[in-house]
């Protein structure tokens, strides 16, 4: 009798345990897809998505709306991209429209944008259509930008596209490079010059 009892009470929980699995299961598949679906959510409404933050920056900037998807959807770090044209915007006479074609040109939009403020500010804004141009065919902008604003604090006189193609050119070149055709030849050397025996060989005694 105790045996039977026994049996009887263990065969009751494991029908429990069966019912509670089965009432619990639908419950649990539904907690399951819903976190996963919660990051996803989470990422599309905050500006942590660098592509949302570009675009409605540079919509903010008057940007079209076409040309700011075109902007961000190709850029490789679209928060540099839009950085780029909110300097160039906002401190120069340059529109965020102009900024954003040269911005989206440069290897390093944020070099791009240094060097564009600076030559603007120095030139009094006297170059804006082509500072962008300059400043984006630089290796190196912000070495380009020190050179236009450091020959204009010293040289008064000279005019700003004449500086602007001065460093230019100068940027273009290898520092401390010096072409084979101007190095200087050596004189007072010492040549080699190799000499031969001019005299035949005596003839050998068996012939």
């Amino acid at each position: 009798m105790c045996r039977k009892k026994v049996f009887g009470l263990e065969k009751q929980k494991l029908a429990l345990k069966t019912r509670i699995m089965r009432l619990t299961a639908p419950a649990l598949a539904t907690a399951g897809i819903l976190g996963m679906s919660v990051p996803g959510v989470a990422v599309t409404a905050s500006y942590n998505n660098d592509y949302r933050a570009c675009a409605g920056r540079l919509v903010s900037l008057g940007v079209t709306a076409q040309a700011a998807a075109e902007g961000c959807a190709t850029a490789l770090r679209p928060r540099d991209l839009s950085a780029c044209v909110l300097d160039i915007s906002r401190n120069t006479q340059i529109t965020a429209t102009d900024a954003l074609s040269g911005c989206r040109r440069a290897r390093q939009p944020r070099d791009l944008a240094t060097c564009a403020v600076a030559v603007s500010k120095n030139t009094e804004g006297s170059i804006n259509p082509d500072v962008i141009n300059y400043c984006g065919r630089s290796l190196l902008p912000v070495r380009f930008a020190q050179c236009v604003v450091g020959l204009r604090s010293e040289i008064k006189e000279l005019p700003p596209i004449q500086a602007l193609d001065t460093c230019i050119d100068g940027s273009d070149r290898i520092s401390g490079y010096t072409p084979p055709s101007s190095l200087p030849s050596q004189q007072g050397g010492t040549q080699f010059s190799p000499t031969f025996e001019t005299q035949p060989m005596p003839a050998s005694p068996n012939q």
